[in-house]
C-alpha cells in the first residue's frame, strides 16, 4: 500500500501521541522514584541519629555489602542491569554516609 501525505501525517501524529503517553508514564515513575528516595532518607536519617547518639561509625561496610548483594539479585529478577543497580546504590550509600557524618558533627 503506497504511503500518501495523509498517511505520513497520521502516522507522525500517532507516533507523537504515543511518545507523549510514554513520556508521561516516565515522568510519573521519576516522581515515584524521588518520593521513594525521600522516604528512604527519612529512615536513614533516624539511623544516623542513633549512630551519633551511641557514637557508632557513620558507615557499616558489612551492611552495605549485604545490601548490594541483595539489590543485585532484585535487579536481576526485575530484568535491570545489576551493575547499574549497584552504581545507583553506591550513590545512595555515599549520600547517606555524608548525612550520617553531618549528623554526628551536629552538637
Amino acid at each position: 500500500m503506497p504511503m500518501t501525505a495523509t498517511t505520513i501525517t497520521t502516522t507522525g501524529e500517532s507516533v507523537r501521541g504515543e511518545l507523549e503517553l510514554l513520556r508521561q508514564s516516565i515522568d510519573n515513575v521519576d516522581a515515584a522514584v524521588i518520593h521513594m528516595l525521600a522516604e528512604r532518607f527519612k529512615y536513614t536519617r533516624r539511623v544516623g541519629e542513633l549512630k551519633a547518639q551511641y557514637r557508632l561509625p557513620p558507615s557499616d561496610p558489612a551492611r552495605e555489602a549485604r545490601q548490594i548483594a541483595r539489590l543485585r539479585e532484585i535487579a536481576e529478577s526485575a530484568r535491570l542491569d545489576p551493575a547499574f543497580a549497584e552504581k545507583l546504590l553506591h550513590l545512595v550509600i555515599t549520600e547517606v554516609i555524608r548525612h550520617h557524618e553531618a549528623i554526628a558533627r551536629t552538637p
